[in-house]
């Protein structure tokens, strides 16, 4: 059967499916009809990226620097403060402060865009078990697929420059969002969720008193993982013009000059690990169970009296003192 094929295939008895031909012609039907919608994402993406990089750069260095260090500290431990001033320092000390400003702040815009984006549909798929079977293969076909091949759709769209390497990116890191923060919900225990019911509350207040509490390692963990996939990406967007490290890297390859590339690769590692540790801290600063007494506390329970009023009327039906599990008059 094999041998058949083959010689089939050699012969052109197999026909050719252009499914490149297909794939241009729907871009070109793309670019051609929504053009004016892409310049205003084009604008007002820029706009944002550009903004954002203006203000990180606006204090000086070495200040900016310690309050990033202080954040840290804050946030984690003293010791990640003094290891992240002295990353930050080797970078404002190597000239890679500017082009590592323009990298975060091409993360961060990435980011949050896809955190936005990804937190919803996933949280729409542990809801629904067949928007759940819909996301699984696009959401496959996006991890799967090699980075650089969003490249040339964002090309053909954007241009040339900063717009197409963030939109690649947000393309790029939405997937891990989306499947943490799935997989956080969906491994809340059941049994707090009818609590939750039990007590009277509708389906959205369970979402943000209970579910979202208690998913918050696992959705943060999602998060973690999209600015590192940004910050990858960022650095590939390079070769499509984006400004930062990413520029940088792509400089050092054009020009076969190794020192400059060793600079920027470490660069993107400080700020890398930076923003793994302080992402990741956030989410280990509450523990799992920490949303279902907080959600009591609110006023989750039934009827306007709450659990307290539950709690009244079980005294007053037991009177304080007596023995429940005594035996009644009738039983003696």
């Amino acid at each position: 059967m094999a041998e058949t094929v083959l010689r089939a295939a050699e012969d052109g008895a197999l026909p050719q499916i252009p499914v490149g031909d297909w794939i241009d012609t729907g871009f070109d039907w793309v670019t051609e009809n929504f053009s004016p919608v892409f310049d205003v994402i084009s604008a007002g993406t820029e706009a944002g990226v550009e903004g954002l990089r203006d203000a990180l750069l606006f204090p000086p260095p070495v200040l900016f620097a310690v309050l990033l260090a202080v954040l840290g500290g804050v946030v984690r431990s003293v010791r990640f403060a003094v290891v992240s001033l002295l990353g930050l320092l080797l970078l404002i000390s190597m000239r890679m402060w500017e082009p590592a400003m323009a990298t975060l702040a091409l993360v961060l815009v990435s980011a949050v865009i896809a955190v936005a984006i990804g937190i919803p549909i996933g949280i729409a798929a542990a809801k629904s078990d067949r928007v759940s079977a819909a996301l699984r293969p696009v959401l496959d076909f996006m991890q799967t697929m090699p980075a650089f091949v969003y490249l040339v759709p964002a090309v053909t769209f954007f241009g040339i420059g900063l717009v197409p390497g963030v939109v690649t990116t947000i393309i790029f890191a939405m997937p891990p969002g989306v499947r943490l923060t799935e997989l956080g919900i969906r491994q809340v225990d059941p049994e707090l969720v009818e609590a939750g019911h039990a007590f009277g509350s509708p389906p959205g207040r369970i979402l943000r008193g209970i579910q979202l509490p208690l998913a918050l390692p696992t959705i943060m963990a999602g998060v973690n993982q999209v600015i590192m996939l940004a910050l990858s990406m960022a650095v590939i967007a390079g070769l499509i013009g984006a400004a930062g490290l990413g520029g940088v890297v792509v400089t050092s390859i054009s020009r076969l000059d190794v020192g400059l590339g060793f600079e920027g690769g470490l660069s993107v590692v400080i700020l890398a690990i930076y923003l793994d540790r302080l992402t990741s801290a956030f989410g280990q600063r509450r523990g799992r169970l920490s949303g279902f007494p907080s959600f009591l506390s609110r006023g989750g329970s039934v009827g306007k009296g709450g659990l307290a009023a539950s709690s009244r009327s079980a005294d007053a039906v037991t009177p304080v003192g007596t023995d429940q599990n005594a035996p009644t008059e009738s039983a003696r």
